[in-house]
């Protein structure tokens, strides 16, 4: 089957993977001139299969009001808000106090995260890509003793789904990171054993030439602008390539893969995707004493910023931010990135000569993906993942092929259906 990809990011490209592995003709439509290059280019680093959780938690609701406010707080609201983002506010309110939604959501989404780190230890077996990627585990922080309280509660819920996980004490957290000197408040830690780190712009970018190599049609620089479709079948899509040229191209199926730009081409269909682009920043930089740096990922809940050691680098990220598509960096952003890794691995790196990003994650309102059929027979998507498109793009690339190829999926696909926001 002549299968059509929208979208070459780390979601796109595993799901092109996948239809190849399985027989199908594949085209990747990408509107940049790489793979990889919006979402995953500067993302956290992190394969954190086991912390994956939604985004609308009642827990959180009240904690990230004075986060707005607070000069180093992880949530930044852009002031005053737009319509799109009240819009999404109010939905996240609606479905975070909705009773035991979050804790149904939330182990779905564990569930596809174990499956994805089964797809991904799989994937590199089968393919030799160089993407600074590894398996050493994941720390969580506890800055305070109510955090080491709630990660207690965390791990009750890992063990209960079989996914490994350790409390450690600060002597723990001290021996497992040993370059972690800083003056950071430490009151103990949640170690994520399992989870994996790697470069998803250089993993997206990686596949994407093993898959050139296996058949895979990759056309960059073209944007698709329509969906062409009867009251059954999407036809066909519109494009339009960067000098202007536009063309029709033929299709038996078509995967929806283009993170915070997915909805406009659904949309016209009858199925809208309220995808919200949530902004967030990183700073990338070359390590200067690689003793004193992180040997995996830490998470540091007191600025709420994520460290990552990639071979010979260190990429910081943090901040959720609400502003839509602005692409500006503020100073005082990467200012609140660089205290976060001083305070905990002082000297590593020159932080003021990082590499400064600034991206959005395609969040829907209640947290899981959108992965399924939509609204035409052959029109499947893939796509919305927020934080975690890098954890999930491996699993969710393996259930929405089983689901194109009219197979029962690995991973119960309920909390990720498509037209969930309309019943």
């Amino acid at each position: 089957m002549n299968v059509v990809v929208v979208g070459g990011g780390v979601v796109g490209m595993t799901t092109a993977y996948e239809l190849n592995r399985r027989g199908h003709q594949v085209t990747v439509l990408e509107r940049h001139g790489i793979a990889g290059n919006e979402t995953s280019k500067g993302n956290a680093a992190q394969r954190s299969y086991a912390v994956v959780y939604p985004w609308a938690d009642p827990a959180m609701v009240f904690k990230a009001l004075p986060w707005i406010f607070k000069q180093d707080g992880p949530l930044k609201l852009r002031m005053p808000p737009s319509v799109e983002t009240l819009r999404f506010l109010f939905a996240t309110l609606r479905y975070a106090w909705s009773p035991g939604l979050f804790g149904l959501n939330r182990r779905a989404m564990l569930r596809l995260g174990s499956h994805s780190r089964e797809r991904f230890l799989a994937l590199e077996q089968e393919l030799s890509l160089a993407f600074d990627g590894d398996h050493h585990g994941l720390l969580h922080l506890a800055s305070t003793p109510e955090a080491m309280d709630h990660y207690r509660e965390t791990h009750d819920l890992l063990t209960e789904l079989g996914i490994p996980s350790r409390l450690l004490t600060p002597s723990q957290v001290r021996e497992a990171e040993p370059g972690m000197v800083g003056d950071g408040p430490l009151f103990g830690a949640l170690s994520y054993d399992t989870d994996g780190t790697g470069d998803c712009h250089l993993f997206s970018r990686e596949l994407a030439t093993a898959c050139e190599k296996k058949g895979v049609k990759i056309r960059y620089r073209v944007e698709a602008e329509r969906l062409i479709a009867d009251a059954r079948n999407v036809t066909a899509i519109a494009l339009r390539s960067d000098d202007g040229t536009l063309e029709t191209l033929d299709v038996d199926a078509v995967v929806v893969s283009a993170g915070c730009w997915s909805n406009h081409l659904v949309a016209p269909l009858g199925l809208e995707l309220p995808i919200y682009p949530v902004k967030g920043y990183s700073l990338t930089v070359a390590l200067k004493d690689p003793g004193r740096a992180p040997t995996s990922t830490i998470h540091d809940d007191n600025f709420k910023v994520v460290s990552t050691r990639l071979g010979n680098r260190l990429r910081a990220t943090g901040f959720v931010e609400l502003n839509d598509f602005n692409r500006d960096i503020p100073g005082a952003r990467l200012a609140t990135i660089r205290k976060s890794v001083e305070s905990r691995f002082p000297g590593c790196a020159d932080l003021q000569s990082a590499e400064a990003w600034t991206g959005f994650r395609p969040m829907t309102p209640d947290g899981p993906a959108i992965i399924g059929r939509g609204p035409r027979d052959n029109l499947y998507l893939n796509t919305g993942h927020g934080t975690f498109g890098w954890t999930l793009s491996a699993g969710s690339a393996d259930v929405i092929a089983q689901v194109i190829d009219g197979e029962e999926p690995a991973v119960c696909l309920d909390a990720f259906r498509p037209g969930r926001f309309r019943e």
